[in-house]
């Protein structure tokens, strides 16, 4: 089929976003045109300042070099302006007479500075600050003069007066307000910023009106008057009062536009055949300045040129985190605060520390800090999540750290960590590692450090550190989302509770039947996003959806635990933790057989055989001759039990009765994430169900049922859901709760983390208040699991599924063995 024109005016971080985000979806569709004016390719225009104090040079900011759209077959104009658009003819024209058609057309020209319009704004010496050139003229003119007024007090003008600072010039910035960033920070952080810049030799005049640049005599600037008559020396002058969007090209082709070209949900102007995006474009009457939102325009403007057609751009919550040296500042959302907002204040002067969070009806709504940043991304995402806050407010000014002591989800400040913390256990990746990889290529997503890292890339338990880590690096550039908005993979723009809802709808039964109905980009998915698709048929479809074990993690593939060594852990079952002598003698006759390394006692009260070589697997399961205890997959893992009251004198409820009975009633089931259980006697509760997935604890009159505990890296003690009077009520309500969680949690994701995102609302009201919801889920577990086969004896008897064993392949590490 004959490819689309698509041809792209603008070469900046934004347009080029599109054009990533498009060639995942639809890499064939386009011949793809890109027209840039600058004679540079794609660079990280938020790096210029770093370059400008000599931290970085302009290498290291290139985004995408030569070779990129070279491999793309992106035909790459460089040092071209467009200067006209055909619509009618659907053509481009450049200042130097070349064209392009198009079928569809892309205008990313960004924005232009605002220079004031004051006598002299035309003399040598005097620029704005928006590209490489602009960098590379004030590095210049700092080699051989001396003053420098930078007129804007906002972000991009203070970065520039710290960079011509550290390059040796005398500088002052002039700014009209009554303190700096007054678009990003109060009045009280604006002061204390301005007193941590002037300790580093920069001055500052407030509240003061340019009225002229003065002309040497040869052209240059030499000085600048104010209104009020003052006079200061200036050999260079940076224009940094703002910006506008660049509209020229639109407006002479009778695109509309307003403050920007106005363009709908889509990023289409009133020509559906051209989009816009970037700072040149207006939405819903806001021309965004920060890349954050730029980067999810590109998505949902990719989404439309690749013809799905279902993504939508409704606006951006922005925050800001300023990149001067040595400076901590943070911003976001309804800082100042409007009315029906009320503000919580943290401020110590001495110490150079000030909070301020705007609060609204029980959410956060804004938030601005100075001297502790630490955490201001997971402030960013109460904002944007709108999270209740109202049952941690107290706490709330201490950050996510102090919120341990309540029993809130999160793990440690990411800007807390020390660089050689360990972050992904899978790949060893440590947080340095991930920091320096964000820095020196310019990394916005998640998806961009696992390409450069391999961090988050195996099991994904690492992916929302990493993601604390990201925010705390770039703020507000940070190209994040909740994890119910982001898409499954990139391979498909859907979300994990889209694809769910769909194959459900669809009755979509199989892996190629899913990505084909449902427009994967990839034909064969990736690493990510065929183990989530696969859980999710055959969760949804008992014996409809056939398993597919190449859709597996590695442990699951292989049905034990992998080293790192490459050798595998065996864990058989022991149901409820109760074994006898003639099980015992086995495993001690399959240790000394397979010369098995090690043999340990793990924390669920099971018996671990570590070392054993791959081929040896078909043959240990064999000769022990019991059932798998799971304990290598995300499925039930075990059921921990205490005494209880066949010999505890304490115990009042036969706990490992129950916790047999349980583990038989779940044996086989697959979950989203591992699920571990424990049943305890009595309130002293020895089996520690306080942190267990689901957690049973007898009392005098009945057992209470606890769930959504998590004894891993951070401890989440599990919440009170229902007390009742049998074990026979307790086995029901449990299965329901977890087949709740098997139809609804997305892969990937502990009880915990399902039950903060639905809240403990809907899951009471799902089981406990209607009771024949409640037998029907439980129903639909029995039917799903009357389905499954023990793995180790499935293999054991099946010739084809042993040969897998039959020798030693070089094993990568995928999974972490947790």
């Amino acid at each position: 089929m004959k490819k689309l024109k698509l041809v792209m005016v603008g070469n900046g971080m934004a347009g080029v976003r599109t054009l990533e985000e498009l060639l995942k979806l639809a890499p064939d569709l386009y011949d793809i045109t890109v027209f840039g004016a600058e004679p540079h390719p794609n660079y990280n225009r938020i790096l210029l300042s770093p370059v400008l104090a000599g931290e970085q040079t302009f290498e290291e900011i290139v985004l995408n070099d030569l070779a990129w759209y070279q491999d793309n077959g992106i035909d790459l104009r460089l040092g071209r302006k467009v200067v006209d658009v055909d619509r009618r003819k659907r053509v481009v024209i450049a200042d130097d007479g070349s064209s392009a058609e198009y079928d569809r057309l892309l205008i990313a020209t960004g924005s232009n500075p605002f220079i004031l319009p004051v006598p002299g704004n035309k003399l040598d010496g005097v620029i704005g600050y928006r590209d490489i050139a602009d960098t590379e003229m004030m590095m210049a003119t700092a080699k051989t003069h001396s003053h420098a007024v930078v007129i804007g007090g906002g972000l991009l003008g203070l970065e520039a007066a710290n960079g011509l600072k550290m390059r040796g010039m005398d500088v002052t910035v002039v700014h009209l307000a009554d303190w700096l960033l007054e678009r990003q920070l109060d009045k009280t952080a604006g002061k204390l910023l301005q007193s941590a810049l002037e300790a580093r030799g920069i001055k500052f005049r407030l509240n003061t009106v340019t009225d002229e640049l003065m002309d040497n005599g040869e052209g240059r600037v030499c000085a600048v008057q104010f209104k009020d008559g003052d006079v200061i020396p200036a050999d260079l002058v940076v224009m940094a009062a703002g910006i506008r969007p660049n509209t020229e090209l639109a407006e002479k082709a009778g695109i509309p536009c307003n403050r920007g070209i106005l363009v709908n949900d889509t990023m289409q102007t009133y020509d559906p055949r051209v989009y816009s995006i970037g700072e040149c474009a207006n939405h819903r009457g806001i021309a965004y300045g920060l890349v954050a939102p730029l980067f999810e325009q590109a998505k949902v403007c990719a989404n439309h040129l690749a013809q799905l057609g279902f993504a939508r751009y409704q606006g951006s919550v922005t925050s800001t985190k300023l990149k001067v040296t040595g400076i901590d500042l943070f911003s976001a959302g309804d800082f100042m605060g409007s009315e029906g907002t009320e503000t919580i204040t943290l401020s110590d002067p001495i110490g150079g520390v000030y909070k301020k969070l705007v609060i609204k009806n029980d959410i956060l709504v804004g938030g601005c800090l100075y001297g502790d940043t630490a955490d201001g991304g997971w402030y960013f995402r109460q904002i944007k999540e709108n999270a209740n806050i109202s049952e941690i407010r107290d706490h709330l000014m201490f950050g996510e750290s102090a919120l341990g002591d309540v029993g809130h989800q999160g793990q440690s400040s990411a800007a807390n960590m020390p660089d050689s913390m360990e972050v992904c256990g899978c790949n060893g990746v440590c947080k340095g590692t991930i920091v320096k990889a964000i820095q020196e290529n310019g990394l916005f997503s998640v998806d961009d450090v696992k390409k450069h890292t391999k961090a988050a890339s195996s099991c994904g338990s690492c992916a929302g550190l990493v993601e604390q880590i990201l925010i705390s690096t770039v703020g507000g550039a940070a190209d994040v989302k909740p994890k119910s908005e982001k898409a499954v993979c990139g391979c498909t723009e859907l979300n994990h509770g889209q694809v769910r809802k769909l194959i459900r709808e669809k009755h979509l039964t199989s892996l190629k039947q899913t990505m084909g109905e449902l427009g994967w980009t990839s034909p064969d998915g990736c690493a990510t996003c065929r183990p989530a698709l696969n859980y999710y048929l055959i969760s949804t479809w008992p014996g409809e959806a056939k398993d597919d074990p190449q859709s597996r993690l590695i442990n699951e593939r292989a049905h034990a635990n992998i080293q790192k060594d490459g050798t595998y852990s065996v864990v058989p079952r022991m149901w409820g933790g109760v074994t006898n002598p003639s099980e015992l003698r086995r495993i001690a006759d399959v240790a000394d057989k397979y010369n098995v390394p090690m043999v340990k006692v793990t924390g669920g009260q099971r018996i671990d055989l570590l070392g054993i070589k791959k081929e040896d697997l078909p043959g240990v399961w064999k000769d022990l001759d019991m059932a798998s205890g799971h304990a290598y997959g995300k499925s039930i893992r075990t059921v921990k039990t205490c005494v209880g009251s066949e010999f505890c004198r304490f115990g009042t409820q036969n706990s490992t009765q129950l916790g047999i009975d349980l583990e038989h009633d779940l044996f086989n089931m697959w979950s989203p994430h591992k699920v571990k259980l424990a049943v305890s006697g009595c309130p002293r509760n020895c089996a520690e169900a306080g942190i267990k997935d689901v957690g049973i604890i007898g009392v005098d009159s009945g057992f209470e049922m606890y769930i959504g505990g998590n004894g891993g890296i951070k401890t989440e003690v599990a919440e009170f859901f229902v007390k009742v009077k049998t074990a026979e009520e307790v086995r029901e309500y449990n299965a329901a709760f977890l087949q709740l969680y098997r139809e609804e949690a997305f892969y990937l994701e502990r009880t915990v983390h399902y039950m903060q995102r639905v809240g403990m609302d809907h899951i009471k009201k799902a089981v406990l208040e209607d009771e024949a919801n409640r037998k029907a889920l439980a129903a639909r577990l029995q039917y799903a699991l009357s389905f499954e086969q023990d793995p180790w004896k499935e293999r054991i008897e099946t010739p084809v599924l042993k040969k897998e064993f039959d020798r030693i392949p070089v094993v990568a590490v995928e999974e972490a063995a947790v």
